[in-house]
């Protein structure tokens, strides 16, 4: 049971990985992390939340 799980789970890595690297997909994968603001190069301002004595 446990390596029938593994082999699925495997296969699911590769259909992953593939879907990730093949060029024609990446434009729509890639606007996710636009949207995500991971690509911005902008710092944001952060707030001291403990008060440090």
């Amino acid at each position: 049971m446990l390596w029938k799980l593994a082999i699925i789970q495997f296969i699911f890595l590769l259909l992953a990985q593939f879907i990730v690297s093949h060029s024609s997909l990446a434009p729509y994968i890639v606007k996710v992390v636009h949207y995500e603001g991971v690509m911005k190069n902008s710092e944001t301002k952060t707030i001291e939340t403990f008060d440090q004595r």
